[in-house]
């Protein structure tokens, strides 16, 4: 059944999964605050600074005006970087409270919070009034905006304490490329979208630097192990991990070039200093200020990451990372299953 669906941020995967939606057969209105997109978006149906090849459905309609994109709205998917995403959904609250409306959440947010360390579901619930909606669902899996944009086979986790609507988000979302499981564990979920930005770094480092396969699968398998324990500390299903929403996540996010966190990482393994990588990506690299947030965190639950931490001396101050790829390799040798 068609819906009418508002999509809150276009980048790269909220475009993408907009102009998806649309294809899907649903009625969209994707929301941004530059009117330069907005107008490329609906007269040349291109999104240059994100999807540089993708042409967007001619079905698919932009606004800057998010009372007119979320009017009528049954469902409205948010894909905002985590540091906007109070400012977005409080926006959101007062409009939904002038409509008297009660659409479903969707949100495809990945990170964690500085300072408070909220997941996005816990900022959306802080700042969304329950009156205002009837239920918050995390989208998340392995899947770049690059390749669900050429329509490659996808999976992906919609995960919901309520069972009922994660199957809805399921069915809007599914086609023939595009496959979407439930999951009923949102801390998991969560917790495995923001923390496998933290290993993708590691990983385009250790390739910057010139390692091969052997460490890449080491980091990737011991970060896996770090992700975990931090999710299972706060409440996660340790099963989570193993799938879409954790390794899958993981291993496409730390393997593949159209990782910004990969590249961020790369250039840093190539020697680059970290304001200028930011500077030269020209979009927000979560993986970075999440390190700090799953540092800050880890101590506070006092869970062991040291892959983390080693990355968090890197970005944060300034420690060379062959010295800290050596501290880590000497470390206390242990059990692998703790």
């Amino acid at each position: 059944m068609a819906e009418k669906i508002a999509v809150l941020g276009a980048g790269s995967w909220g475009s993408t999964l907009a102009n998806m939606l649309v294809e899907n057969g649903h009625s969209v209105m994707l929301w941004a605050r530059n009117q330069k997109q907005v107008d490329q978006l609906n007269q040349d149906h291109i999104n240059p600074d994100y999807m540089k090849t993708l042409v967007y459905s001619d079905k698919l309609v932009a606004t800057t005006d998010m009372k007119a994109a979320v009017t009528g709205a049954n469902v409205i998917l948010i894909v905002i970087p985590t540091k906007g995403l109070r400012q977005v959904a409080d926006q959101l609250d007062k409009i939904l409270g002038e409509l008297e409306q009660q659409p479903l959440i969707i949100h495809a947010t990945k990170g964690l919070e500085q300072n408070t360390y909220k997941r996005p579901s816990e900022m959306l619930a802080e700042e969304i009034a329950p009156a205002h909606r009837s239920a918050i669902v995390v989208l998340s899996g392995p899947s770049h905006a690059e390749d669900v944009a050429i329509k490659d086979m996808t999976a992906v986790t919609a995960a919901c304490e309520d069972l009922e609507k994660a199957k809805k988000v399921q069915k809007l979302f599914s086609n023939s490329y595009f496959r979407v499981y439930t999951n009923d564990d949102v801390i998991g979920a969560e917790f495995g979208a923001a923390l496998k930005n933290i290993i993708a770094i590691g990983a385009g480092a250790l390739q910057g630097l010139g390692y091969h396969d052997n460490a890449r699968a080491a980091l990737i398998t011991r970060g896996l192990a770090e992700i975990r324990r931090l999710g299972v500390a706060f409440g996660a299903n340790p099963m989570t991990f193993i799938g879409l929403s954790g390794v899958g996540d993981l291993v496409v996010t730390a393997t593949s070039k159209n990782s910004r966190n990969w590249r961020a990482g790369y250039q840093l393994g190539q020697g680059q200093k970290l304001d200028d990588v930011i500077k030269n990506m020209g979009m927000v690299i979560e993986g970075v200020y999440t390190t700090k947030a799953a540092y800050e965190l880890s101590r506070k639950r006092q869970v062991k990451m040291p892959i983390t931490e080693s990355l968090y001396e890197v970005l944060y101050h300034g420690k060379d990372i062959k010295d800290a790829i050596s501290q880590l390799m000497s470390r206390d040798l242990t059990s692998e299953i703790e």
